[in-house]
């Protein structure tokens, strides 16, 4: 297939507008790591040309970055992986983002890789105060100069993190933005647009839950995060269906099934995304190679006309804006 491309920032590097998140590479919520599975995505992804990988360090206990880096080998070219560092940390907090630290990281991430340099690594949704800490970013720039690093950006749960931020010389910043999150679209993205930063969008699905597939009864298994973290208990809740309360989810996703006309909302989600030209890229994930073909298929669509955008709009702000706006 033939997927557009966008430029990633002040990096010029050309990335495909739909990429391929690896949160859950060749597995399920729960389920152990799959290397058979992880190899026929990734195989899937180069096949309908998907340059665009997204990974980090702890996913699947460093087995994504591994598959990436067996799949990749002697092509390294053809790909632009971003990778993520930090979650590692324990305890997960300021005082532990240390220039040592974080060079280890990287370190780390080069080796199971088997690469010679990271195309570009990302905070990894540190505390608040670190997207402020001078000597982290002096860090990454050191980085940069001695060649183990082509460009570096955060990873963000608030608009306020990426907007700090920009103080320093980032080149992207990863973002949960999609049909129930519209706060990213008002100042961030003007500011990343004007200072010629790149925007990774993640969650796009907002869990699952913009897909159409679930209802009231879905049953999610014991170690899915849909099933234990809707109010955060274990990590940001913005992180679990967006944040958004999973029964008032449901009935805006009735309204979106309406606009659309078809309980498969899955495209239109995707390709809402893509009506932003400050985004970049959507990283969708997918834990089976015919998934990924699905993804991809949303940015072949027409453009949504502006009836349907406004449309999403408004179902957004009657549905999802008071419990979600002011807190991301």
């Amino acid at each position: 297939m033939n997927i557009n491309k966008r430029i990633m920032g002040n990096t010029k590097k050309s990335v495909t507008e739909i990429g391929l998140g690896t949160w859950q590479l060749g597995t399920r919520w729960g389920d152990e790591f799959n290397p058979v599975e992880a190899q026929k995505i990734l195989e899937a992804a180069e096949e309908n040309g998907i340059n665009m990988i997204d990974t980090a360090d702890i996913y699947n206990d460093g087995n994504s970055e591994k598959a990436i880096g067996k799949f990749i080998k002697g092509k390294e070219d053809k790909f632009y992986i971003v990778t993520k560092c930090g979650r590692a940390l324990n305890p997960h907090t300021d005082e532990m983002y240390t220039p040592e630290a974080m060079e280890k990281f990287v370190d780390g991430s080069i080796k199971r890789m088997g690469v010679e340099k990271l195309d570009m690594i990302l905070l990894h949704c540190p505390p608040t105060s670190v997207y402020r800490k001078d000597e982290i970013f002096t860090a990454m720039d050191k980085m940069k100069k001695s060649g183990k690093i082509t460009s570096y950006g955060v990873s963000i749960e608030k608009v306020e993190e990426g907007l700090a931020a920009m103080e320093y010389g980032i080149s992207g910043i990863e973002v949960i933005y999609n049909m129930f999150r519209l706060k990213p679209e008002e100042e961030l993205f003007k500011s990343a647009k004007k200072n010629d930063i790149g925007i990774i969008c993640r969650v796009p699905l907002a869990s699952g839950l913009l897909t159409g597939k679930y209802n009231i009864n879905t049953v999610f298994g014991k170690d899915d995060h849909r099933s234990y973290n809707r109010n955060g208990e274990a990590f940001d809740k913005g992180e679990t269906f967006s944040g958004v309360n999973y029964e008032k989810g449901l009935k805006a996703v009735e309204e979106l099934k309406k606009l659309f006309g078809t309980d498969d909302i899955a495209p239109y989600a995707l390709r809402w995304i893509l009506m932003n030209d400050a985004v970049t890229t959507v990283i969708p994930g997918a834990s089976r190679s015919s998934q990924l073909v699905e993804n991809i298929r949303a940015a072949q669509m027409n453009p949504l006309t502006d009836e349907q955008m406004k449309g999403v709009r408004d179902i957004y702000d009657r549905y999802i804006r008071e419990d979600v706006h002011k807190l991301w």
